[in-house]
């Protein structure tokens, strides 16, 4: 297993409780899978985007650190791209 960094926006008129069943949501996407997730990070929380997404011009940031195989991660982003909440997904390999 090969270690990632994995950013993902969720919308930002989500209310507190449904963020983080979003949250949850797509870590069992990952665990299920058989990846293991090693570090949530919210620290940038509520940010202004770049550019609209969907006529949107704020989201939600979450940072995953995550131990993973390819068939996990195949299975993520294939899950990841249909749900709704998540406005935009990147996954990168963690070089530490």
């Amino acid at each position: 297993m090969r270690k990632y960094e994995i950013m993902y926006i969720l919308k930002a008129d989500l209310d507190e409780a449904a963020r983080e069943a979003e949250m949850n949501n797509v870590q069992a996407l990952l665990e299920e899978n058989g990846a293991k997730v090693k570090n949530v990070d919210t620290k940038l929380g509520m940010r202004e985007l770049a550019y609209p997404i969907n006529n949107l011009t704020k989201g939600f940031y979450v940072v995953l650190k995550v131990d993973a195989d390819e068939t996990a991660l195949f299975q993520f982003n294939r899950k990841v791209k249909i749900n709704p909440a998540v406005l935009r997904h990147l996954v990168v390999v963690d070089q530490q």
